[in-house]
């Protein structure tokens, strides 16, 4: 698993210290609805959720990374890279960043480091990224470093 510097983040791999962002997030509106982590947020569930991203790699499903403050390492957020598909050339992204870190840049900068090291992966030709149409900040992110609107995946 790589260790990834850039801007005002570190992505590096999910550690039993980030369990308290994943308690967190666990609480947010959004998070549990649009990812992984589990609404609740037990420490059973937050164990899982930590051993759930440690396995993506080994599994074939691709990268989960943490994004971690530059100065701290703390924990902010995750940022993913999704290799199921990357025989076809393709590869996919997702994000999210806890409520508390929002507005910090940590977004636009983790989507970058991820953007240039993805990009340079040999048998990749196009990174995809799934936003939730009424997901104005992930929008404003994504355009940022360089990610257009195509289409809308109806009913999906």
């Amino acid at each position: 698993m790589p260790r990834l510097v850039g801007g005002s983040v570190i992505l590096r791999p999910f550690e039993p210290r980030d369990a308290p962002l994943i308690a967190r997030a666990a609480t947010d509106p959004l998070i549990p609805l649009i990812t992984t982590v589990p609404a609740g947020g037990t420490e059973a569930d937050v164990r899982a959720y930590i051993g759930r991203q440690q396995e993506r790699l080994p599994t074939g499903m691709g990268y989960s990374f943490a994004i971690a403050d530059a100065d701290t390492d703390e924990a902010v957020g995750r940022i993913g890279l999704w290799t199921r598909d990357i025989e076809t050339g393709r590869a996919t992204t997702g994000y999210w960043v806890g409520q508390d870190f929002r507005r910090r840049g940590h977004l636009k900068a983790a989507l970058r480091v991820l953007t240039d090291w993805a990009i340079t992966l040999p048998e990749l030709q196009r990174l995809q990224l799934f936003v939730e149409p009424w997901n104005e900040g992930s929008w404003r992110g994504a355009e940022a470093c360089g990610y257009h609107r195509e289409g809308l995946l109806r009913r999906w």
